[in-house]
């Protein structure tokens, strides 16, 4: 894992992709940078800065003409390029303007997603969400006051069930982790690092089951902000589910999270699903919102550890790796003369 590389050249999640329906648009803000996403009447999608080239208003507060976004300010109309196809001002003579910038935008999962700067990064996989056999659900998304590394080591966590989850995810009398193990991967589900033969005493893993039990998961981690955990159904001729988690990282101490579930229970209301993430991550919120610092320190010195935080140790050296700094205390490598 020697690949560096920065968050701007991943993507990242910034809205359903319900939430821009045709001709409509969304003001977002991912890395510290203000983005204007719309949608063209026939249905084509726009990631552009939320800025008009002609005074610095902000697009978002426009409207789509067509195929055009429109500046509220002045009336200037933008193409797909970017470039100004319209000045109602001056309608015979129409100024070179162009946006500075025009940003990567797919719709993937539900989602909308963005990549600020060019790279040959691809949208990490998520082949559970392609089984049809499995039902599709949207959490989210969730505001919270921490950096996006914080909210993807509190997913990786399993020691901390039994207190913030207890009576769900865990139990007080059960707060064992067993040994697991933790490696780098590459195939089909992707490329990143995993953890294996994760089990966990759950008293009630999911929306329908009542008794507890014990359940293995296996994470992994598909991209700085984007971790992917997968369980053995308890029932039999049942498929393997998977819970994503998708990080907007939107600046250094603010994040939006997005979940995506790939399920194998079709009868429960998609408010009854959604409600039970809403109880989850509620209580997962205040905890990851109080840690010091906000950051990720990804120096081992930095705070201590357990046997039990393999997974977050193995994370925090592949951020490193990575070259990943936002949302992080980067470590410091000092070289002897």
């Amino acid at each position: 894992m020697n690949e560096i590389c920065t968050s701007k050249t991943h993507w990242h999640p910034v809205s359903h992709s319900s939430a821009i329906p045709a001709a409509q648009l969304l003001a977002v803000t991912l890395l510290d940078t203000h983005i204007v996403v719309w949608r063209s009447a026939s249905g084509a999608l726009r990631a552009w800065p939320d800025q008009c080239p002609h005074r610095g208003a902000a697009l978002s507060l426009g409207c789509v003409k067509g195929e055009t976004l429109q500046c509220g300010y002045h009336g200037w109309q933008f193409g797909a390029s970017g470039a100004c196809v319209h000045a109602p001002a001056t309608p015979n003579k129409i100024p070179a303007a162009q946006l500075q910038q025009v940003f990567e935008v797919i719709e993937k999962f539900g989602l909308i997603w963005v990549k600020l700067a060019p790279s040959e990064h691809a949208l990490p996989p998520f082949p559970e969400f392609e089984k049809p056999q499995l039902r599709k659900v949207h959490c989210g998304p969730y505001e919270v006051e921490t950096s996006a590394p914080r909210i993807v080591e509190n997913f990786l966590d399993m020691a901390h069930f039994g207190f913030i989850h207890e009576g769900i995810l865990g139990d007080a009398q059960h707060t064992e982790v067993p040994d697991y193990a933790v490696s780098a991967f590459d195939d089909a589900r992707g490329k990143g690092i995993v953890a294996t033969q994760c089990f966990a005493w759950q008293p009630k893993s999911n929306a329908t089951i009542a008794t507890g039990s014990m359940v293995e998961y296996t994470y992994r981690v598909l991209a700085p902000y984007t971790s992917i955990l997968t369980k053995i159904p308890a029932a039999q001729n049942s498929f393997e589910e998977a819970i994503a988690l998708f990080v907007q990282p939107v600046s250094e101490e603010k994040s939006r999270v997005w979940f995506v579930l790939a399920i194998n229970d079709q009868t429960s209301a998609a408010e009854t699903l959604r409600a039970f993430q809403d109880t989850i991550f509620a209580q997962d919120k205040p905890i990851v919102e109080s840690q010091t610092p906000k950051r990720l320190p990804l120096d081992v010195r930095a705070e201590a550890h357990s046997a039990a935080d393999k997974m977050s140790s193995v994370y925090r050296r592949y951020l490193h790796e990575k070259g990943i700094v936002f949302g992080t205390i980067p470590l410091v490598v000092t070289t002897k003369n």
